[in-house]
C-alpha cells in the first residue's frame, strides 16, 4: 500500500488516535538514544518508590491494579515534565508505548465503558515500546488530522478515501474515556461506578440524524474510489449497540455517487457478554466515483 501512493491523510476524532498516529507515521526526526533512556527508566519502575498520583487514586483496584496504576501516573506525569526535553514525535512515541502497555493490563472487556468489578486485579503492568513505521516512507507525505470529517472533507481531493465511521449510539470518546483522560493528563474530576469525566468530543454519527450526516460527508468528498466498512449490529438486543444507519440506507447513499459493489464476510462479533449477535457480518462497500 505505502508503495503504491506517495500521498498519505489519516483523520481520527479521538485525542490518543492523534497521538498514536503521530508516533507511528510522523515525519519529525526522533532520537532512539533518547528513547532507549526513557524505556529503561520505566521499566525498571519500582511501585513501592512511587507515590500515589492522579491514576492511582481514581483507577487503582478498579480499571488497573493500584501497584501498576501508580507506575502508569508516574509515566504520564514524567512525561508531561518532560515537555521541554522530547521533541513532539519522541512525546508522542512514549506516550503511545505507555498507551499500549497498560491496555495489556487493563481490567476491562476491550474497552472501558466500565470496568470487571468483584475481581482481584493482579499486577502485570510492562511497559514496552511500539515500533515507528520506517520501512518504505521515504519521500512519502502524511498528513495526521484530528477534525470533524464532514468538514475535513470539504478541503481535501484523493484518489481512495476508506471511512470507519461509529454506527451505535456508544460514543467513542465515552467508551474509551480512561485513555483519552490520561493522554490529556487535564486530570479532570471523575463520576460515578465508570469514573467518566464530563462529556465532550461527541460524535454525530452516534446520533439519530447519522445518516444524514453520512450523505453529507459522501456528498462532500472528492475522490476516484469510496470505500465504507460496516457491521450489522443493528439487530442487536441492546439499545446501546444498536445501528443508527442500516446497511441499506448506506448503499442508498453510495449508489447516488457511484457504482457500488458490497462484500461480506461472516465474523466473531466483539462481545462483552451481555448481547448475542448471530449471522454477524463483516461489510465493505466499495463506490467508483461517477465523475461528470
Amino acid at each position: 500500500m505505502l508503495n503504491d501512493y506517495s500521498d498519505f491523510i489519516i483523520n481520527d476524532f479521538l485525542y490518543s488516535s492523534e497521538v498514536i498516529y503521530n508516533a507511528f507515521f510522523g515525519s519529525k526526526y526522533y532520537s532512539d538514544s533518547k528513547i532507549s533512556k526513557y524505556y529503561t527508566k520505566y521499566k525498571n519502575l519500582d511501585s513501592k518508590n512511587l507515590d500515589e498520583n492522579y491514576v492511582s487514586i481514581n483507577f487503582g483496584g478498579k480499571y488497573f491494579s493500584v501497584n501498576d496504576a501508580k507506575k502508569i501516573g508516574y509515566i504520564r506525569e514524567d512525561l508531561e515534565l518532560s515537555k521541554g526535553v522530547l521533541n513532539t514525535r519522541e512525546f508522542d512515541i512514549l506516550l503511545s508505548s505507555l498507551i499500549y502497555s497498560f491496555d495489556r493490563c487493563a481490567n476491562t472487556v476491550g474497552h472501558y465503558d466500565a470496568y470487571i468489578k468483584g475481581k482481584n486485579v493482579k499486577d502485570s503492568f510492562l511497559f514496552e515500546l511500539i515500533k515507528p513505521v520506517t520501512e518504505n516512507t521515504e519521500n512519502k507525505k502524511i498528513k495526521i488530522f484530528r477534525e470533524d470529517a464532514n468538514k475535513l472533507a470539504l478541503t481535501i481531493k484523493s484518489d481512495v478515501t476508506y471511512i470507519d465511521p461509529p454506527y451505535s449510539s456508544r460514543q467513542y470518546s465515552r467508551f474509551y474515556h480512561v485513555i483519552e483522560n490520561i493522554v490529556k493528563w487535564e486530570k479532570p474530576i471523575l463520576y460515578g461506578e465508570a469514573l467518566k469525566y464530563d462529556a465532550e468530543n461527541m460524535s454525530e454519527y452516534c446520533k439519530s440524524k447519522a445518516i444524514d450526516n453520512f450523505q453529507e460527508l459522501i456528498y462532500s468528498l472528492k475522490s476516484k474510489y469510496i470505500v465504507v466498512s460496516y457491521n450489522n449490529t443493528y439487530n442487536s438486543k441492546s439499545r446501546s449497540s444498536e445501528n443508527k444507519m442500516k446497511l441499506e440506507d448506506i448503499k442508498k447513499v453510495l449508489d447516488k455517487k457511484g457504482e457500488t459493489t458490497v462484500y461480506m464476510t461472516e465474523h466473531q462479533a466483539f462481545n462483552a457478554g451481555k448481547t448475542e449477535l448471530k449471522d454477524h457480518m463483516e461489510i465493505l462497500f466499495i463506490t467508483k466515483v461517477n465523475h461528470g
